[in-house]
């Protein structure tokens, strides 16, 4: 089997040599960029498994390096910045980000979330919440749809592109709609129980969630927050 190849991108030397070399002894191949320039032309031509990314580059904020890789490839995004705010973490997610570190973190969990988004790129936590026999294909509640088996989801027939954190978290919900899932339980499905301190990122990732396929956001109607426990699938509307 080839080694999974992690671009980094990140213009703090120091740090860069850190996360390559964490990488390199879990039998990564690594690819180094120090500006977001030469993290589009590697994304473009080297086609990594997996991009991890400073925001606060010289040259282009990391922001529009997602804008830009997003325009020719999906491969998983992995922010790893010093930028702490919700709203720029939402902003992020938005853009096509698919997951977010805050500085200052801990190897163990940047290399967990290596594995996650190469589990979550190779579509292997499609079906996470229920046993075969009790699978279905699709998903249908007001103007809300989904396809399982294409990884689809439409609103009003329009369709929405989710992230592939986003879209298991949806999946997850919908294949159990109208239970009330534990904030605990859908980090254990979603990242495999091995990430801690998720609950804050879970809510900006529901956040961005309802900002793709609620028609108010603030006043949803699919996504139910369920205060102090988690969330649940409206199937009533």
């Amino acid at each position: 089997m080839s080694k999974k190849l992690i671009l980094v991108v990140e213009d703090d030397s120091t740090i860069r040599k850190f996360i390559c070399t964490a990488l390199t002894t879990q039998d990564y191949e690594v690819i180094e960029s120090s500006t977001g320039k030469e993290a589009v032309q590697n994304a473009i031509a080297k086609s990594p498994d997996v991009m991890l990314l400073d925001l606060g580059l010289e040259d282009i904020d990391g922001i529009d390096v997602i804008k830009t890789v997003r325009q020719i490839s999906d491969l998983p995004i992995i922010v790893v910045s010093a930028r702490e705010q919700d709203r720029e973490k939402v902003e992020a997610f938005d853009t096509g980000a698919d997951d977010y570190i805050t500085k200052p973190f801990s190897i163990v969990e940047l290399l967990a979330r290596v594995r996650v988004a190469l589990r979550h790129k190779e579509n292997k936590s499609v079906d996470i919440s229920m046993p075969e026999k009790e699978k279905e294909d699709t998903f249908s509640v007001g103007d809300l749809f989904i396809d399982y088996d294409k990884r689809k989801v439409t609103v009003s027939g329009e369709n929405i592109h989710l992230t592939p954190i986003e879209y298991d978290i949806l999946s997850l919900l919908a294949r159990n709609h109208g239970k009330v899932l534990t904030h605990n339980y859908i980090i254990k499905k979603i990242w495999g129980g091995v990430i801690g301190g998720e609950t804050k990122s879970l809510r900006v990732f529901m956040a961005t969630i309802r900002r793709k396929i609620e028609k108010q956001p603030a006043n949803p109607q699919y996504i139910m927050t369920e205060v102090g426990v988690g969330y649940r699938l409206n199937d009533e509307i």
